[in-house]
């Protein structure tokens, strides 16, 4: 009964691994049918039985977000199965570690198309028929990188700074129309998922993460809270605030920094195989999870995050806490 009175339907794309996976199934656990677009079959397969397995409907449709008939009809399907899409959670992507001296013009073609073009083409496919119930929820996946480029990550990068731009062009206009579509964009930290496996990647050893790494658990709570809110923005781990504030005040210094410590900074001492199966046209063959190798690094919570989505609650504490000294020791 409280599942028929509260699920919804939501649509993740990129949702065979990683961080996708995890807000399936942060989603499912929340009592909410969940669909997932990818390019995997067997590993959306093992998602659906995840899904099904919180006593909750799943679904998944195999498809590339890059081709967005494609993924117009996934939707279509999705609508058809489960009923009206209530909440769309743009996360697929991909990338390439790589000097852009070494990058290949098709390369960059590939990563803006499902980075940054995979998020538009979902927006598109439910954005009509949310207009036309005047309701739905839209999450933006970003990260601190679409404030800040760093090294070794340009396609990526520039992907992330595109979708911003997306984002806050279509927040003005649905604020000018007065309309109930929700939408909101999260802003993340260095993650530990399988996409450092899977990565296309030129460097010398194996890539890493970049800083303070979290667990993809902790952004799936921040996606999951980001669809129910109409907030413009959230950001999930100080590394991520310190990397956009430090770049607002001082893009001088980050770029010394990074120049210093960007490129060994996201590599680990182990060699990499350059045979290795990468992700860039085709998924890698196998189900492959939610984490990558950097579990014992990796935090469980954000503090942020949680100061964040509290903030208001948080400014009107230290306002008494303020006031209340005034009148105790003032007067």
């Amino acid at each position: 009964m409280k599942n028929q009175i509260t699920s919804k339907t939501v649509v993740i794309t990129g949702a065979s691994a990683g961080l996708g996976r995890a807000c399936a199934r942060e989603f499912a656990s929340q009592g909410h049918n969940v669909a997932v677009i990818a390019r995997n079959t067997s590993a959306l397969e093992s998602v659906k039985r995840e899904i099904e397995s919180y006593g909750n409907k799943g679904m998944y449709v195999q498809a590339d977000v890059a081709d967005a008939k494609a993924l117009a009809q996934a939707i279509d399907k999705i609508e058809l199965e489960l009923g009206e899409i209530d909440i769309l959670v743009n996360n697929a992507m991909v990338s390439v570690f790589s000097p852009v001296s070494k990058m290949q013009p098709e390369e960059y073609l590939r990563v803006t198309e499902v980075t940054y073009l995979g998020q538009v083409y979902g927006t598109l496919a439910v954005l009509k028929k949310m207009k036309a119930r005047n309701e739905g929820s839209i999450v933006f996946v970003g990260s601190a990188l679409a404030y800040r480029g760093i090294p070794l990550q340009s396609a990526y990068c520039a992907s992330k700074h595109a979708i911003k731009g997306f984002y806050e062009s279509l927040r003005a206009e649905l604020m000018h129309e007065k309309s109930n579509i929700k939408i909101s964009m999260v802003e993340l930290p260095a993650m530990n998922t399988t996409q450092f496996g899977f990565v296309k990647s030129r460097l010398p050893n194996k890539p890493k993460p970049m800083g303070t790494i979290y667990q993809p658990e902790v952004a799936a709570k921040a996606m999951v809270h980001a669809a129910k809110h109409n907030r413009r923005e959230y950001f999930v781990g100080f590394s991520t605030i310190k990397t956009i504030w430090g770049n607002r005040l001082a893009p001088w210094l980050v770029d010394w920094t990074l120049s210093r410590n960007g490129i060994s900074g996201q590599q680990t001492d182990q060699r990499e195989n350059k045979e290795r199966n990468n992700n860039l046209w085709d998924p890698v063959p196998g189900d492959h999870g939610v984490h990558g190798g950097f579990g014992k690094k990796s935090k469980n919570f954000s503090l942020t995050f949680w100061f964040d989505k509290r903030r208001f609650m948080v400014l009107a504490g230290i306002f008494i806490i303020l006031t209340l000294y005034i009148i105790i020791y003032e007067f």
